[in-house]
């Protein structure tokens, strides 16, 4: 039929209206669509910047809970333990480390909360914790640097250690041999003896990173902007000698009692055997307390003191528990290995906790005594 009778023109625009009417209709609904496809393009990116940027990116979620997580709420602290994983080092060193960055994150968000309420406007606060982390980067040896002197990874591995170069130091390697010959001292109190000449190593090592970071912020602080500006960071560098003045005076005095304690032996009117609690002990009396703030402050550092001796017998469980498990991992038993790897997980678990506790206590001790000091000192 349609061959037959050939289209009137008024047929013919009806046709050709209705194609263009699908046309328009079909060119219509592909602009939506693509605006659509526009639309979620930009809300993807705006959460991906969104969450570049976002508190939930800096302040992860910690470990535990549902999924694994991560380890700390501080984007840059779970940088350092990921690369300290990496570098495999010791079980103990690890777990001190981890107790270093706790202390560390507690420290950071608490500013961030008297940042908010503008509580560190000339931005004292804010540049010891920037000191605080480089000290924990070069103590672990995570800052790039290739440390002169090499302290042992793990503290407990000194009977390896070079017989009469135990300490890297000349004088206390001297003052150390010359404790172990003189038959003064009983095993118990040579392994008590040791700790201490373990920590002024760790003080030493301390004060040299601590110079090194303050050498580097005077550099720093050479680019001078404004005179206000110059007269802020004079302050701030000052303060750092001033620290610095105060962590020398410390060694001096830790030397003294190491070289009194050395050829004295130890006395049974000793309040304390821990080097660290001898210290806060030492720095307490100097500090213009009262007898009676004194006295309080005594009972406390015995419960320190217990804190510290229970927290160094989890580190050498953790040590024997790590051997273990590289000597069954060597036989290749599958049933032994898990078993033992469980152990060694709940004790690095445990030696964290402890870790960061015992830390907390010390820095809440030091806190209580300079502050104490300083009142006294004031009036």
């Amino acid at each position: 039929h349609n061959a037959t009778c050939p289209r009137t023109p008024s047929s013919l625009k009806t046709h050709d209206r209705g194609i263009r009417q699908r046309y328009w209709e079909a060119l219509v609904s592909i602009i939506m669509k693509l605006q659509c496809v526009a639309a979620v393009l930009c809300f993807v990116s705006g959460v991906v910047m969104a969450g570049k940027y976002s508190r939930e990116k800096n302040e992860q979620k910690p470990a535990g809970g549902e999924g694994k997580g991560v380890e700390f709420r501080i984007s840059k602290l779970n940088q350092v333990w990921d690369k300290a994983i990496r570098m495999q080092l010791a079980p103990v060193r690890l777990s001190e480390l981890h107790s270093d960055l706790k202390i560390q994150e507690k420290d950071e968000l608490h500013w961030k909360k008297l940042k908010v309420e503008g509580l560190d406007e000339s931005g004292e606060k804010e540049a010891k914790l920037r000191q605080n982390f480089n000290v924990i980067l070069a103590k672990y040896e995570m800052d790039g640097k290739r440390d002169s002197r090499s302290l042992e990874s793990n503290s407990l591995k000194d009977h390896d250690t070079k017989e009469g170069d135990m300490f890297d130091d000349p004088r206390l390697d001297k003052l150390w041999n010359k404790a172990k010959s003189s038959g003064k001292f009983l095993e118990e109190e040579l392994l008590i003896l040791r700790r201490e000449f373990q920590h002024h190593k760790d003080k030493i090592h301390e004060y040299n990173i601590v110079m090194d970071t303050v050498s580097r912020t005077e550099e720093i602080h050479k680019n001078v902007i404004s005179p206000l500006e110059a007269d802020v960071k004079e302050h701030a560098v000052l303060q750092k000698h001033t620290e610095l003045k105060e962590k020398m005076r410390d060694l001096n005095q830790g030397f003294e009692r190491l070289r009194k304690l050395s050829h004295e032996g130890f006395s049974e009117e000793s309040e304390f055997r821990e080097p660290r609690v001898i210290e806060l002990w030492e720095s307490a009396k100097r500090s213009n307390l009262t007898q009676d703030e004194l006295d309080s402050l005594k009972e406390e550092l015995r419960h320190f003191e217990t804190k510290v001796e229970k927290h160094s017998h989890y580190q050498e469980q953790l040590e024997l528990s790590h051997q273990k498990l590289l000597h069954v991992e060597a036989l290749g038993d599958s049933e032994h290995i898990q078993k033992n790897k469980d152990k060694y997980n709940t004790l690095s678990e445990k030696t964290r906790e402890m870790g960061y506790k015992m830390k907390k206590h010390m820095q809440d001790l030091n806190n209580k005594i300079s502050r104490r000091g300083l009142d006294h000192n004031e009036l």
